[in-house]
């Protein structure tokens, strides 16, 4: 199978770990798709992704010491495969795993995917567990050396091990098995443990093998520049950046990565800047409260901005039932949205301290796009030459009218160069 048929254009869709962290349940994750169904389906968002610990029986119930308990319980089944944990997804019992689920998930034309750390769980290593296929036991192709240093609950594996590549085969022949479409694949990109760039590989040979469209995104970052075609032969999403949040210093940051990783996006591969935490957030560290994020709301547009003339999949953050009226109308800016399947050679054209300008083309529709961001604290008039646009493979301005997507506002310039006034923080973007 070409996993670049997976995901022609960037991924769309939502992730529980910016709001619910370890604790997401199954009626979260329905009431949730209920609502990416009715109310932002038809503006290309269709993935639902459960994040990490879905596994673990007491998730949560130390999360004022730990995020992760040190050692805790893990359910699985005899060939030390994960299960999801039976009491907050009811429909698992019985060993149905994530099946009836991902059924419910599908039912509404939507997509269903789930966090996975690389490895095997350190539970099924110290009770010498079998594997599928195998007399070789779990303690076997664990690698005790290679650890992850922020959760305690797997192993690498032995990648010189025959058996290490088929307790992968298994592990991902039994997600084709419940339909899961999305794999995010943690402690992997940015390779901390040696085995790390081997396990990429066997991740991809056992999705090729299980025969099932998954598309595979890889956590955390920062993603190696040196390894861009490495991640594209093997996966479909790679992060640029550590865990993002809403914090203006990050985002200031992400026009560096993003710059760094232009040109590297392409039908099926995409450089990941991570979530969106827009809306309702509780976060995952200490005292977890439903809040605000803490992002304005042209920090917002900023945001959005960026990661769509970019071309990052785009993956929402936010607890999505009641969502208020300014971030469902961010994320359903048709206009905006198009930029992800249809713009093409984005780049920075140029960064200051104070500013940057992007630009991209599309030339299915002809159209050509500036966006000016204004890193200010206040208010300022941010310029650009039009005609720079036009370099590489853009489109050149012959006059006319250009309209400014968020406002749908509608400007014509008489000459090759544009001013226009960005609020602090903020974004205006055009077509042409």
């Amino acid at each position: 199978m070409n996993k670049n048929e997976f995901a022609p254009t960037p991924p769309m869709g939502w992730n529980s770990y910016d709001y619910y962290c370890t604790e997401i349940n199954e009626a979260q994750v329905r009431e949730n798709a209920e609502f990416m169904a009715k109310y932002l389906k038809p503006y290309g968002w269709e993935y639902v992704v459960i994040d990490i610990q879905w596994y673990a029986p007491d998730a949560g119930t130390q999360s004022e010491q730990f995020q992760y308990i040190p050692f805790g319980r893990l359910v699985m089944d005899e060939y030390s495969r994960l299960l999801p944990d039976p009491v907050r997804f009811p429909s698992a019992a019985g060993g149905k795993g994530f099946k009836p689920l991902a059924d419910y998930i599908h039912s509404l034309g939507l997509k269903f995917g789930i966090h996975v750390m690389r490895g095997i769980p350190r539970q099924a290593a110290h009770e010498h567990m079998g594997l599928l296929g195998t007399d070789v036991r779990a303690d076997q192709i664990a690698d005790p050396a290679s650890i992850c240093f922020w959760n305690p609950d797997f192993y690498g594996v032995r990648p010189g091990m025959p058996e290490s590549q088929m307790y992968y085969d298994s592990v991902y022949a039994l997600y084709a098995e419940w339909g899961i479409d999305f794999i995010k694949c943690d402690d992997i990109c940015r390779e901390d443990a040696a085995s790390a760039h081997a396990e990429i590989e066997m991740i991809h040979k056992a999705i090729d093998k299980a025969g099932y469209p998954m598309v595979l995104s890889l956590s955390p970052g920062p993603a190696k520049i040196t390894e861009a075609e490495f991640y594209a032969e093997n996966a479909n999403m790679w992060r640029i950046t550590d865990d993002f949040w809403d914090s203006w210093p990050l985002l200031k940051d992400m026009f560096r990565r993003c710059e760094l990783w232009q040109g590297k996006t392409k039908p099926g591969c995409y450089p990941d800047c991570d979530m969106l935490p827009v809306g309702k957030i509780g976060g995952c560290f200490g005292n977890r409260v439903e809040r605000d994020t803490g992002f304005t709301k042209d920090e917002q547009i900023t945001m959005m901005t960026l990661w769509c003339i970019f071309g990052a999949p785009l993956m929402i953050g936010a607890k999505m039932p009641g969502m208020d009226e300014f971030t469902l109308k961010l994320l359903t800016n048709a206009d905006v949205l198009h930029m992800l399947n249809h713009a093409k050679n984005a780049r920075q054209l140029e960064r200051t301290e104070e500013h940057a300008i992007w630009t991209a083309y599309d030339p299915e529709n002809d159209h050509g796009y500036i966006a000016m961001f204004n890193f200010a604290d206040e208010e300022r008039a941010v310029n650009c030459w039009i005609f720079q646009a036009a370099m590489d493979g853009g489109k050149m301005y012959e006059g006319g009218p250009i309209t400014e997507l968020w406002s749908g506002e509608e400007l014509t310039y008489r000459s090759g160069g544009m001013t226009t006034l960005v609020p602090a923080h903020g974004a205006r973007l055009f077509r042409y």
